[in-house]
């Protein structure tokens, strides 16, 4: 079983760094984009880590992050249109590259790598803190409600780390028109929560009352 995992895992990183990779080079038309292989270090590079950690740790969370089919009908749009940001996103800041529409300064660049850096370390910590985590919607016949640590200031934590993480992507990419692609992630963020939180608030007990004591979803005192 665990080499099962082992093999999913490894297929899943490779395929997941190849196509960043084809998404950021090809319409860059050159391998020589110092901002493409910053991300590809970044994003890569503690995504291995994590993913052995987990697998010496709680491979049980390895496999449930693995898992990535939804079987809601509104979920499964909110993936396939993130899956589209992603797409356009990467492929729209190899061409500004390329073709210099906006450059940004040296500096934005790595302010947003440091910004990535402690949307990552956010994201580990949730990962820490809730062992159900998963990247489908649904509720396990044994899952229960965490709200310690970072759930009891925000009711999601997982998706504040991953908007920061999205949102300095294409800044370290260098590219103002990635950028403006990659707004639109937050907003499918709302979507999920609105369906995400009518799942839970049926299924987990005891989340109504959590959404009493913690009313913030995002963003402490804004949302």
């Amino acid at each position: 079983m665990k080499r099962d995992l082992v093999g999913k895992a490894l297929m899943k990183f490779a395929s997941a760094l190849a196509l960043a990779a084809v998404l950021l080079f090809v319409p860059a038309g050159t391998v020589h984009y110092p901002n493409g292989w910053l991300l590809l270090c970044l994003l890569f590079t503690p995504m291995a880590i994590t993913g052995i950690v987990l697998m010496c740790t709680n491979p049980a969370l390895l496999e449930r992050r693995l898992a990535s089919k939804e079987d809601q009908r509104e979920q499964k749009a909110v993936t396939w249109i993130g899956s589209l940001v992603f797409f356009l996103g990467f492929v729209s800041a190899g061409l500004d590259f390329r073709f210099q529409w906006i450059p940004l300064p040296s500096w934005v660049v790595w302010a947003a790598s440091f910004l990535f850096l402690g949307g990552y370390g956010l994201w580990a910590a949730v990962l820490r803190e809730n062992e159900y985590l998963s990247r489908t919607v649904h509720v396990e016949s044994a899952q229960t409600l965490i709200d310690t640590g970072l759930y009891a200031i925000v009711r999601h934590p997982m998706y504040s780390a991953s908007i920061i993480i999205f949102l300095s992507m294409p800044l370290i990419l260098g590219s103002v028109v990635s950028f403006v692609i990659f707004l639109a992630y937050p907003v499918l963020m709302v979507k999920r929560i609105a369906g995400e939180e009518e799942i839970l608030s049926r299924e987990l007990a005891g989340y109504t009352e959590y959404t009493q004591r913690v009313r913030y979803r995002l963003i402490p005192f804004v949302w």
